[in-house]
């Protein structure tokens, strides 16, 4: 593992029914504020190497995991038809408190969550803010949970339900599919391991494509979640209809003086990506999609209807992420109602979805701002 000075690799055992893989840094000296960094999808704890040193360096000790589903960590069912249960949200936000006991801590100074990380750090400081005492969204915004059904006592029963967009996406002219729904299905994960041109090349387009590197990434806010507003958003998004992940970025995929070019993701750490998603696959990462996508626990997450994210927070995303404006109306969310005390939302130029791995200075730099600012508001 192609780790800077100043980070290890570990297992914690027992969290939550798993074997932890984590990468640890500031761990030398006790009594440190701790740090959680949540990652995302097609990610690991890796993607946060760039970042740990510099949090150290400024006092904090800063734990980053393999999340449930990823990477060297276990005791998760990778199967199409095994428990889909255990990667739902609150779960996930169990296995961010266990690991967090684990290490001896009743609180953390701040959860960082990136991309779907973003969802379990923003519940984890809605569900738990004794624990989490801020948090920082990344490349995906908080919008509230889901809301009860209101004031439907003395109303006629209304039908379950059905979004149309899909039907409306798949009758375009030029058809189209939403890629969550597709990362649901049963074939997403044979798409992407054995991919034609291997799984190396496919995450090296994956990661291109959705980079600033890839110019036409050029995001606006959308009017509304129709077909006719998401087909706007690039084929990693909302992808042709025929089209597999694998084939959408292989159209994508970069020369090779721009691969030998690139400073962000070089070959030998792309490479050890690569390996974790030959060794594991894709499914771990992909169930998390299928909790969303299936609606099964949205039920749950009513549990905490019209509550808000109290604590202090702050967004950061690449100001060429499409990630910022996907689900339309959600980034305004949540600055107007979402989040009472946020103290930033940064769009980061030159940096795309990968803000951490592509800016790393820059996100460091807002980081450590945002920490100061978050214990000077709490003292």
């Amino acid at each position: 593992m192609p780790l800077p000075s100043g980070i290890r690799s570990r297992f914690v055992d027992d969290i939550n029914g798993l074997r932890m893989h984590v990468l640890e840094a500031g761990f030398e000296t006790k009594g440190r504020p701790c740090v959680l960094l949540l990652h995302g999808f097609p990610e690991l704890a890796f993607s946060w190497r760039k970042v740990m040193p510099q949090l150290a360096a400024a006092g904090h000790h800063v734990i980053a995991p393999d999340q449930r589903g990823y990477g060297r960590t276990t005791g998760w069912d990778g199967d199409y038809d095994g428990d889909l249960n255990s990667f739902r949200l609150t779960n996930l936000v169990r296995d961010a408190l266990g690991l967090v006991s684990a290490f001896g801590y009743r609180s953390v100074d701040a959860v960082v969550g990136h991309d779907f990380g973003s969802s379990v750090a923003a519940w984890c400081a809605l569900v738990r803010p004794d624990v989490f005492r801020s948090v920082v969204l990344m490349s995906a915004p908080f919008g509230g949970p889901p809301p009860l059904p209101f004031n439907t006592a003395d109303a006629p029963p209304k039908p379950k339900h059905e979004d149309p967009v899909h039907r409306e996406l798949a009758a375009l002219p030029r058809p189209r599919k939403h890629y969550q729904w597709y990362y649901s299905t049963r074939e997403a994960n044979a798409d992407m391991q054995r991919a034609p041109q291997g799984v190396h090349d496919f995450l090296r387009g994956y990661y291109h494509h959705k980079s600033a590197d890839w110019k036409d990434n050029k995001p606006y806010p959308l009017k509304s979640w129709s077909a006719g507003e998401l087909a706007k958003l690039p084929t990693y998004y909302v992808m042709d209809l025929a089209r597999n992940m694998a084939e959408t970025v292989a159209e994508q995929m970069p020369s090779p003086e721009a691969i030998t070019a690139n400073q962000w993701l070089p070959d030998r750490e792309l490479a050890f990506y690569s390996a974790e998603y030959e060794r594991t696959g894709f499914q771990g990462g992909l169930q998390w999609y299928r909790c969303g996508t299936s609606g099964e626990f949205i039920g749950e997450l009513q549990t905490w209807s019209g509550r808000s994210i109290d604590v202090p927070s702050c967004f950061i995303s690449g100001k060429q992420d499409w990630g910022t404006y996907q689900r339309p109306g959600v980034y305004e969310a949540m600055q107007q109602s979402a989040c009472t005390r946020m103290l930033g939302a940064h769009l980061i130029d030159g940096a795309g979805h990968w803000v951490q791995q592509e800016q790393p200075g820059e996100v460091s730099r807002l980081l450590l701002r945002f920490l100061k600012q978050a214990t000077e508001r709490a003292q």
